[in-house]
Formats: C-alpha cells, structure tokens, sequence
C-alpha cells in the first residue's frame, strides 16, 4: 500500500488493516520457516506496510496504539 492510500483510511479501518497486516506477516514469516515462502521480499513489505499505518496513526494523535491493539 502507498502512504497516500493509506491516509485515505479512516481510523477504524486503519485498524482492521493492521489487524491483517499483522496476521499476514505471521503467515509469512511462517512459510519462511518451513521454507515454502516464494518471494522473501513479502516479508519486509509488510513490515513496511504496518509501519506506515502506525506512522499515520500518529500522525492523527493516537496513542496507546499498541495497547488498544492487544486489547491491554
């Protein structure tokens, strides 16, 4: 995702969308370790895709990102 599309986001979206960015890192990097992964360069685009998210959220002024993210 470009930055520009993901400042088009509203805040509830950003966080379904870190929701499932975070899952699909955690596939990734499961395919990685059983070596099935094809391309392992989906691995840090996600990274990248989930900073970019956090750095809009901050943007915005949202705290306690982390915490309302695991439920703590």
């Amino acid at each position: 995702m470009k930055i520009t599309e993901i400042r088009e986001l509203k805040t509830e979206e950003l966080h379904s969308e870190l929701d499932r960015l975070r899952r699909h890192l955690f596939d990734l990097r499961g395919q990685a370790v059983t070596e099935k992964l094809e391309n392992p360069n989906r691995i840090m685009q996600a990274k990248r895709d989930i900073a970019r998210i956090f750095t809009v959220m901050h943007e915005r002024g949202e705290t306690g990102i982390e915490q309302s993210q695991y439920h703590l």
